[in-house]
């Protein structure tokens, strides 16, 4: 019976291929898991099309990815902090505050969450560099020069 997955499956295939099995794998236990669909005519159109689609999507992504990583890359953002005693922080640097300083600074809109901010590094006065994941192999290098209020 011919399949197409619709999510990966140890050892048989990934997201999206048309893989051959076993009509028990596939009635007992692919359909039922929501893991497959039969490979019907139907079926290959709408997978056809929606594949098609997911690449000019992904297309796109990947397009802006790229020119946001060059517009980012070796930007120097500045966060003001408190400091103590030894050019010490009150607590770290978050990737809110860095998100924050580049859409103020440099009119850049970074998700937080694509922000890498290690906290043992951004705790004292300096410039460090961050990584930024704009998209999959996409990422930029942001410093951010850390200065005492």
């Amino acid at each position: 019976m011919e399949i197409i997955l619709l999510q990966d499956v140890t050892n048989l295939g990934y997201k999206d291929d048309i893989v051959t099995v076993k009509n028990g794998y596939a009635n007992n236990y692919l359909l039922p898991q929501r893991m497959a669909v039969i490979a019907t005519a139907t079926n290959r159109k709408i997978h056809a099309e929606n594949v098609r689609q997911r690449a000019r999507k992904e297309e796109n992504l990947r397009k802006e990815a790229e020119t946001q990583q060059a517009a980012l890359n070796e930007k120097t953002v500045r966060v003001v902090a408190k400091v103590g005693e030894n050019g010490r922080l009150f607590g770290s640097i978050t990737a809110e505050q860095i998100a924050e300083a580049l859409k103020e600074q440099h009119n850049y809109d970074v998700d937080r969450k694509k922000i890498v901010v290690d906290g043992a590094k951004l705790k004292e006065v300096g410039t460090f560099p961050v990584q930024v994941n704009l998209y999959k192999e996409f990422k930029a290098q942001v410093n951010v020069e850390i200065v005492a209020e």
